[in-house]
Protein backbone atom coordinates (compact mmCIF):
# COMPACT_ATOMS: atom_id res chain seq x y z
CA UNK A 1 0.00 0.00 0.00
CA UNK A 2 2.56 2.66 -1.54
CA UNK A 3 2.23 6.10 -0.24
CA UNK A 4 0.31 8.68 -2.76
CA UNK A 5 2.86 10.98 -4.20
CA UNK A 6 0.96 13.80 -5.97
CA UNK A 7 0.82 17.00 -4.11
CA UNK A 8 -3.06 17.92 -4.68
CA UNK A 9 -6.08 16.88 -2.43
CA UNK A 10 -6.38 13.37 -2.77
CA UNK A 11 -10.17 14.29 -2.53
CA UNK A 12 -11.87 17.43 -3.42
CA UNK A 13 -15.60 18.44 -2.22
CA UNK A 14 -17.34 21.77 -3.50
CA UNK A 15 -20.48 23.11 -2.45
CA UNK A 16 -21.90 19.57 -2.04
CA UNK A 17 -25.62 19.31 -1.99
CA UNK A 18 -27.41 16.56 -0.99
CA UNK A 19 -31.28 16.49 -0.49
CA UNK A 20 -32.99 12.91 1.71
CA UNK A 21 -36.62 13.50 0.42
CA UNK A 22 -38.24 16.39 1.69
CA UNK A 23 -35.55 17.40 3.74
CA UNK A 24 -32.24 19.39 2.23
CA UNK A 25 -29.42 18.19 4.89
CA UNK A 26 -26.19 19.26 3.10
CA UNK A 27 -26.24 22.70 1.85
CA UNK A 28 -23.03 23.74 0.72
CA UNK A 29 -20.00 21.36 2.16
CA UNK A 30 -16.43 22.44 0.53
CA UNK A 31 -13.12 20.81 1.83
CA UNK A 32 -10.11 19.46 0.85
CA UNK A 33 -8.37 15.86 1.82
CA UNK A 34 -4.47 16.06 1.95
CA UNK A 35 -2.82 13.38 -0.25
CA UNK A 36 -0.66 12.27 2.98
CA UNK A 37 -1.71 11.48 6.87
CA UNK A 38 -5.16 11.94 8.50
CA UNK A 39 -8.29 14.65 7.71
CA UNK A 40 -10.56 15.13 10.63
CA UNK A 41 -14.36 15.90 10.01
CA UNK A 42 -15.78 17.12 12.80
CA UNK A 43 -19.28 18.32 14.11
CA UNK A 44 -22.02 18.02 16.89
CA UNK A 45 -24.36 15.06 15.96
CA UNK A 46 -26.61 15.62 13.12
CA UNK A 47 -24.97 18.43 11.36
CA UNK A 48 -24.24 15.93 8.58
CA UNK A 49 -20.97 13.98 9.02
CA UNK A 50 -21.75 10.80 7.45
CA UNK A 51 -24.36 12.06 5.03
CA UNK A 52 -21.16 14.05 3.72
CA UNK A 53 -18.83 10.41 3.61
CA UNK A 54 -21.77 8.16 2.23
CA UNK A 55 -22.55 11.30 -0.72
CA UNK A 56 -19.00 10.90 -1.60
CA UNK A 57 -18.97 6.97 -2.01
CA UNK A 58 -22.49 6.72 -4.08
CA UNK A 59 -24.07 5.34 -0.66
CA UNK A 60 -26.99 7.84 0.06
CA UNK A 61 -30.11 5.66 0.69
CA UNK A 62 -33.08 5.46 -2.43
CA UNK A 63 -34.59 8.50 -1.55
CA UNK A 64 -31.36 10.68 -1.30
CA UNK A 65 -29.77 12.43 -4.23
CA UNK A 66 -26.79 14.88 -4.64
CA UNK A 67 -28.69 18.31 -6.34
CA UNK A 68 -25.62 20.16 -6.46
CA UNK A 69 -21.37 20.56 -6.37
CA UNK A 70 -18.59 18.00 -6.80
CA UNK A 71 -16.70 15.60 -5.50
CA UNK A 72 -12.94 14.47 -6.71
CA UNK A 73 -11.11 11.84 -6.03
CA UNK A 74 -7.41 12.56 -7.25
CA UNK A 75 -8.80 14.93 -9.87
CA UNK A 76 -11.72 12.54 -11.12
CA UNK A 77 -14.93 13.47 -10.75
CA UNK A 78 -17.23 10.92 -9.08
CA UNK A 79 -19.88 13.09 -8.31
CA UNK A 80 -23.14 11.08 -7.60
CA UNK A 81 -20.98 7.29 -8.91
CA UNK A 82 -21.89 4.51 -7.62
CA UNK A 83 -20.55 3.12 -4.92
CA UNK A 84 -18.74 0.33 -6.24
CA UNK A 85 -16.92 2.60 -9.36
CA UNK A 86 -15.70 4.59 -5.99
CA UNK A 87 -14.52 1.49 -4.30
CA UNK A 88 -12.80 0.34 -7.58
CA UNK A 89 -10.95 3.43 -8.14
CA UNK A 90 -9.25 3.25 -4.58
CA UNK A 91 -11.57 4.28 -1.78
CA UNK A 92 -11.66 2.33 1.42
CA UNK A 93 -14.61 2.25 4.30
CA UNK A 94 -15.20 1.92 7.36
CA UNK A 95 -18.80 2.93 8.11
CA UNK A 96 -20.02 3.80 11.90
CA UNK A 97 -22.13 0.85 12.08
CA UNK A 98 -18.61 -1.62 11.07
CA UNK A 99 -20.51 -3.89 8.75
CA UNK A 100 -19.02 -6.62 9.82
CA UNK A 101 -20.63 -10.36 8.78
CA UNK A 102 -21.66 -11.73 11.89
CA UNK A 103 -22.69 -15.36 10.85
CA UNK A 104 -19.45 -15.16 8.72
CA UNK A 105 -15.41 -16.20 10.33
CA UNK A 106 -12.99 -13.82 10.49
CA UNK A 107 -11.06 -14.88 7.42
CA UNK A 108 -14.84 -15.24 5.51
CA UNK A 109 -14.96 -11.88 5.91
CA UNK A 110 -11.19 -10.58 4.99
CA UNK A 111 -11.90 -12.58 1.97
CA UNK A 112 -14.97 -10.88 0.69
CA UNK A 113 -13.14 -7.61 0.96
CA UNK A 114 -10.50 -8.95 -1.60
CA UNK A 115 -10.47 -6.19 -4.67
CA UNK A 116 -9.79 -8.27 -8.07
CA UNK A 117 -6.94 -7.36 -10.13
CA UNK A 118 -4.88 -6.18 -7.02
CA UNK A 119 -2.62 -7.09 -4.19
CA UNK A 120 -4.02 -8.00 -0.83
CA UNK A 121 -2.04 -7.01 2.17
CA UNK A 122 -2.74 -9.79 4.03
CA UNK A 123 1.13 -9.24 6.06
CA UNK A 124 -0.08 -5.88 6.73
CA UNK A 125 -3.32 -7.06 8.37
CA UNK A 126 -1.75 -9.48 10.74
CA UNK A 127 0.77 -7.16 11.83
CA UNK A 128 -1.53 -3.90 12.68
CA UNK A 129 -4.07 -6.56 14.20
CA UNK A 130 -2.60 -10.19 15.16
CA UNK A 131 -5.60 -11.12 17.05
CA UNK A 132 -7.57 -11.13 13.96
CA UNK A 133 -5.13 -14.23 12.86
CA UNK A 134 -5.23 -15.75 15.61
CA UNK A 135 -9.28 -15.56 16.12
CA UNK A 136 -9.28 -16.25 12.20
CA UNK A 137 -12.11 -19.20 12.06
CA UNK A 138 -13.63 -17.46 14.33
CA UNK A 139 -17.50 -16.12 13.73
CA UNK A 140 -17.40 -12.36 13.50
CA UNK A 141 -20.77 -12.15 15.34
CA UNK A 142 -19.09 -13.48 18.81
CA UNK A 143 -16.48 -11.35 18.16
CA UNK A 144 -16.05 -8.16 21.28
CA UNK A 145 -17.32 -4.51 19.62
CA UNK A 146 -13.84 -3.46 19.54
CA UNK A 147 -12.55 -6.85 17.59
CA UNK A 148 -16.01 -6.15 15.38
CA UNK A 149 -14.03 -2.53 14.92
CA UNK A 150 -10.66 -4.15 14.42
CA UNK A 151 -12.12 -6.76 11.65
CA UNK A 152 -14.09 -3.67 9.82
CA UNK A 153 -10.35 -1.59 9.54
CA UNK A 154 -8.85 -4.27 8.54
CA UNK A 155 -10.93 -5.51 5.35
CA UNK A 156 -10.24 -1.36 4.36
CA UNK A 157 -6.66 -1.47 4.64
CA UNK A 158 -6.18 -5.05 3.19
CA UNK A 159 -6.26 -3.29 -0.69
CA UNK A 160 -4.30 -0.70 -1.83
CA UNK A 161 -6.29 2.31 -1.72
CA UNK A 162 -5.45 5.99 -2.25
CA UNK A 163 -7.97 6.89 0.12
CA UNK A 164 -9.70 5.14 3.47
CA UNK A 165 -12.64 6.90 4.91
CA UNK A 166 -13.34 5.99 8.54
CA UNK A 167 -16.88 7.18 10.14
CA UNK A 168 -16.59 6.97 14.23
CA UNK A 169 -14.34 4.05 14.72
CA UNK A 170 -14.00 4.62 18.94
CA UNK A 171 -17.66 5.26 19.25
CA UNK A 172 -18.94 3.15 22.34
CA UNK A 173 -15.41 1.06 22.54
CA UNK A 174 -13.30 0.54 25.57
CA UNK A 175 -10.54 3.42 26.66
CA UNK A 176 -7.98 0.75 26.35
CA UNK A 177 -9.18 -0.74 22.94
CA UNK A 178 -9.85 3.98 21.74
CA UNK A 179 -5.72 3.33 22.65
CA UNK A 180 -5.47 0.28 20.23
CA UNK A 181 -7.62 1.95 17.59
CA UNK A 182 -6.05 5.38 17.64
CA UNK A 183 -2.34 3.43 16.77
CA UNK A 184 -3.61 1.54 14.41
CA UNK A 185 -5.38 4.26 12.47
CA UNK A 186 -1.60 6.15 12.56
CA UNK A 187 0.28 4.00 11.66
CA UNK A 188 -2.42 3.10 8.95
CA UNK A 189 -2.06 7.04 7.81
CA UNK A 190 1.32 6.58 7.14
CA UNK A 191 0.56 4.60 4.45
CA UNK A 192 -2.27 5.85 2.87
CA UNK A 193 -4.27 9.17 3.62
CA UNK A 194 -7.55 8.45 5.87
CA UNK A 195 -10.65 11.36 6.40
CA UNK A 196 -11.43 10.22 9.45
CA UNK A 197 -15.32 10.97 11.17
CA UNK A 198 -14.27 11.42 14.68
CA UNK A 199 -16.27 13.06 18.22
CA UNK A 200 -13.40 11.96 20.26
CA UNK A 201 -11.03 15.17 20.54
CA UNK A 202 -8.15 13.25 22.23
CA UNK A 203 -8.04 10.40 18.95
CA UNK A 204 -8.48 14.05 16.94
CA UNK A 205 -5.59 15.60 18.24
CA UNK A 206 -3.08 12.87 18.30
CA UNK A 207 -4.25 11.55 15.11
CA UNK A 208 -5.29 14.46 12.61
CA UNK A 209 -3.36 17.18 10.78
CA UNK A 210 -6.31 18.98 9.45
CA UNK A 211 -9.78 19.66 10.55
CA UNK A 212 -12.86 20.54 8.80
CA UNK A 213 -16.16 21.81 10.59
CA UNK A 214 -19.76 20.99 9.56
CA UNK A 215 -22.31 22.76 11.04
CA UNK A 216 -26.14 22.52 9.32
CA UNK A 217 -25.07 20.92 6.69
CA UNK A 218 -22.56 23.81 5.62
CA UNK A 219 -18.35 23.96 6.37
CA UNK A 220 -17.95 26.73 9.22
CA UNK A 221 -13.93 25.84 9.30
CA UNK A 222 -11.50 24.33 7.42
CA UNK A 223 -7.65 24.02 8.58
CA UNK A 224 -5.31 23.14 11.42
CA UNK A 225 -6.52 20.57 14.37
CA UNK A 226 -3.75 21.71 16.00
CA UNK A 227 -4.59 24.85 16.08
CA UNK A 228 -7.95 24.37 16.45
CA UNK A 229 -8.15 22.00 19.33
CA UNK A 230 -5.93 24.38 20.85
CA UNK A 231 -8.25 27.32 20.93
CA UNK A 232 -10.61 26.52 23.47
CA UNK A 233 -13.14 29.36 22.68
CA UNK A 234 -13.85 28.59 18.88
CA UNK A 235 -13.54 24.86 19.77
CA UNK A 236 -16.45 25.34 22.37
CA UNK A 237 -18.37 27.48 19.98
CA UNK A 238 -17.50 25.05 16.71
CA UNK A 239 -18.20 21.59 18.49
CA UNK A 240 -20.17 22.47 21.90
CA UNK A 241 -17.37 21.33 24.01
CA UNK A 242 -17.90 22.70 27.31
CA UNK A 243 -15.72 25.71 29.11
CA UNK A 244 -15.67 23.65 32.43
CA UNK A 245 -15.52 20.66 31.10
CA UNK A 246 -11.86 18.38 32.37
CA UNK A 247 -9.12 18.49 29.85
CA UNK A 248 -9.26 15.29 27.41
CA UNK A 249 -7.02 12.28 28.49
CA UNK A 250 -4.81 10.19 26.07
CA UNK A 251 -7.16 7.22 27.04
CA UNK A 252 -9.87 8.53 25.13
CA UNK A 253 -11.91 9.77 28.35
CA UNK A 254 -11.95 13.31 27.20
CA UNK A 255 -14.19 16.65 27.33
CA UNK A 256 -16.04 15.12 24.66
CA UNK A 257 -17.62 12.74 26.45
CA UNK A 258 -20.36 15.83 27.87
CA UNK A 259 -21.24 16.08 24.44
CA UNK A 260 -21.60 12.35 23.88
CA UNK A 261 -23.81 12.49 26.68
CA UNK A 262 -26.16 15.07 25.98
CA UNK A 263 -26.24 14.78 22.42
CA UNK A 264 -29.04 12.79 19.87
CA UNK A 265 -27.52 10.13 17.50
CA UNK A 266 -26.35 11.31 14.25
CA UNK A 267 -28.82 10.52 11.78
CA UNK A 268 -27.61 12.04 9.00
Amino acid sequence: MSANPVSHPILSVRDLRVRIGQSAILQGVGFDVAPTGTTALLGRNGVGKTTTVRAVLGLLPEEGEVTGGTVRLDGEDVTGHRTHTVVRRGVGYVPEDRGVFGSLTVAENLALAERAGGPHHYDLVHDLFPELKARRAQRAGTLSGGQQQMVALARALLNDNRLVIVDEPTKGLAPRVVTEVAEVLRRAAERVPVLLVEQNLAVVRRLAHDAVVLDAGRTVHTGDAAGLLADRERTTSLLGVGRHERPERPDGQSEAQGQREHATKETT
